[in-house]
């Protein structure tokens, strides 16, 4: 059994967004170039984030030099996945039907859940 991934904040998770979207190992100035356009941060704030997800097991921290290395430890996939479930669960009740109604109502486009319908009937998902 997979070991539970607790929810991040927003802004860890949009550092962690960042992180997932460099190469890795990536450095500050990475992180931040990838936060810059949607979400600028301060060099000092971005630090104390990038050290708490590392003290919650979300990334490791290697020092190469004066700077640091950033290596995510969870994959954006299983983070996602395991939301997913949180979501399905807790606020659908792991009623399917619930969670279907949830998603058409939620402003997905026809074509969208034209999409979704055809992953799903070629159990591409």
């Amino acid at each position: 059994m997979m070991q539970p991934i607790r929810k991040l904040p927003d802004a860890e998770l949009e550092v962690m967004q960042a992180l997932w979207d460099c190469q890795s190992p990536a450095t500050r100035t990475d992180i931040q170039e990838r936060l810059s356009h949607s979400h600028p941060i301060a060099v000092t704030t971005l630090l104390t984030v990038l050290t708490r997800l590392s003290e919650k097991g979300f990334l490791h921290i290697e020092k190469q030099g004066r700077s640091h290395l950033y290596t995510p430890l969870i994959s954006k996939e299983s983070y996602l996945a395991q939301q997913s479930m949180r979501f399905f669960q807790k606020l659908c009740g792991g009623n399917l039907s619930t969670f279907a109604t949830a998603l058409c109502d939620s402003g997905l486009s026809k074509e969208e859940l034209a999409q979704l319908r055809d992953l799903l009937e070629r159990g591409t998902l």
